[in-house]
């Protein structure tokens, strides 16, 4: 952006994920005063990027809206496929066990009755406090995959990954869902499952409130 606009600009994203997690949409702003052509922007911008990153849109925003300060909420979708799928390589966990769904699916529901998750972060992760308002967890199946699907005001780091390890726990009956409640009690992330693989896990959405929405139709 910088080179493109002649100017030195700081774009600030909407936040970060570790190595290895896909985003299907993410969002980032910057600051400038010059007027330009965002369709001729855009085009000359994605010819600037590597295949892994594609921009879809640039979009005029008030002086008050922050990609990351102003999000209201973030979603995520851990993939899982259950046979040897070249397609899938690095953008889904291949799990070779057998899984119970129905206790999966308990256990992922009766995240959505607390809102302290120490039990599922880095115990050194820099945050004040683990507080986190979630929206929506739970699993769909198919007769080769699962996804499962997390919505939450904010995400700790390693959050995802970590309650999806555990969950498979659940499912393949090292934990019952009664033990998988008594880890979220516990606030010990010594006491949950081994977080999966990075390649699995996508940000699928992040919301924003409607005074901004509008701006980025």
């Amino acid at each position: 952006m910088s080179l493109l606009l002649g100017e030195s600009t700081e774009l600030l994203g909407a936040g970060r994920t570790d190595t290895g997690v896909h985003a299907k949409q993410m969002f980032a702003h910057f600051n400038t005063a010059r007027d330009f052509d965002r369709d001729d922007i855009l085009h000359r911008l994605n010819a600037f990027l590597p295949e892994s990153i594609a921009f879809r849109g640039l979009h005029p925003v008030s002086d008050s809206a922050h990609a990351r300060f102003s999000a209201i909420y973030r979603e995520y979708e851990y993939h899982l496929h259950y046979r040897k799928d070249p397609f899938k390589e690095k953008r889904s966990y291949h799990f070779r066990r057998d899984l119970d769904f129905n206790k999966m699916e308990e256990a992922a529901q009766s995240l959505l009755g607390y809102s302290e998750f120490s039990a599922f972060t880095k115990s050194n992760d820099g945050a004040s406090n683990h507080l986190c308002d979630l929206m929506r967890s739970d699993w769909q199946h198919t007769a080769t995959a699962s996804v499962y699907t997390i919505k939450a005001n904010r995400f700790l780091r390693n959050m995802v990954r970590a309650i999806v390890g555990t969950l498979l726990e659940v499912g393949v009956g090292k934990l019952s869902v009664e033990e998988f409640v008594q880890i979220i009690e516990s606030g010990d992330r010594r006491k949950a499952g081994e977080s999966v693989p990075a390649h699995g896990l996508y940000l699928t959405e992040i919301g924003y409130p409607k005074e901004i929405t509008v701006c980025l139709t």
